[in-house]
């Protein structure tokens, strides 16, 4: 029987809760495991007493990323850990998407601007100021070209945090066509959804966002699944990888290109994916084994 912990996070305020880990844990049970909810950060686990450490809701990760790295070294180390150590120090920094952009893969033009450094802004379109490591829409924000000063503040604001800033054009066709997630499991794909814009103009950049506005299922088109494979076969230690989600958006030539590459603690939206579940709880037993 073999023995698997789902690592989440301590709740709290700024904490979304996981819908998925209650139906993963009683489906993994079901199925002959020995399935339970682990705290990443908590000490007294003994994470060797596992057969596999399954990543799932350390939404908390962005706000102490090098302490979290250095967890999942220490918990590849005692254990399987899905996904692998190596994956989560690459992933957990979105420079990895000029990584991606270096090996061919369509991607969001991107800046980065390191504390230190002054950023160039865009005078001519709008655009998106973020930190290279954050999730749930933390410190982003869209800005016009005449909204210089203020995005100004925001980027002070993370250098002062230890945070690098990056700064994407303002991908008009999400307004449309949305941003749809492909979820991958076990090397294959699983399901898609799509969502709305999140960035909506006037929001500041540290209030609290709707992260998956009007979520639906979706059927993903054969170019989305291009891209999106091409992303993950330039992934480092690629094969490794128990899960993935690929965010993608319409560039201004209509295209599907990388907005984010999921590969920590994608929220896998098994509530709107019913069906998925047996094949989640599949891959899952056979990472154990």
């Amino acid at each position: 029987m073999p023995r698997i912990a789902l690592v989440t996070c301590r709740p709290g305020p700024q904490v979304s809760v996981d819908r998925d880990l209650p139906v993963l844990v009683r489906a993994l049970e079901e199925a002959g495991a020995r399935a339970s909810v682990e705290v990443w950060d908590d000490d007294g686990v003994d994470w060797a007493s596992f057969d596999l450490a399954v990543l799932r809701s350390t939404w908390d990760y962005s706000w102490r990323a090098g302490e979290f790295t250095a967890w999942a070294e220490k918990c590849g180390a005692a254990t399987r850990l899905a996904n692998p150590a190596g994956v989560v120090r690459w992933n957990t920094d979105k420079r990895y998407l000029g990584d991606l952009a270096a090996a061919g893969v369509p991607t969001v033009p991107t800046r980065y601007t390191a504390p230190g450094e002054r950023p160039e802004l865009p005078r001519d379109h709008e655009y998106v100021v973020k930190p290279t490591s954050g999730a749930g829409a933390r410190f982003a924000a869209r800005y016009t070209p005449d909204e210089h000063a203020t995005a100004l503040r925001q980027v002070e604001r993370m250098h002062a945090e230890g945070l690098t800033a990056m700064v994407q054009p303002y991908v008009r066709g999400i307004d449309t066509a949305g941003e749809r997630a492909l979820q991958f499991f076990g090397g294959r794909p699983l399901h898609a959804s799509r969502k709305g814009a999140v960035l909506t103009p006037g929001t500041p950049y540290d209030e609290r966002k709707v992260a998956h506005p009007g979520l639906e299922p979706w059927t993903p088109t054969p170019a989305e699944l291009a891209v999106a494979e091409r992303a993950l076969a330039a992934v480092p230690d690629g094969p490794e990888l128990l899960y993935a989600r690929v965010d993608l958006v319409d560039g201004e030539d209509g295209r599907p290109r990388v907005m984010e590459l999921e590969l920590v603690e994608p929220n896998l939206f098994l509530w709107l994916h019913e069906r998925s579940l047996p094949r989640v709880v599949e891959a899952v037993l056979e990472a154990a084994r």
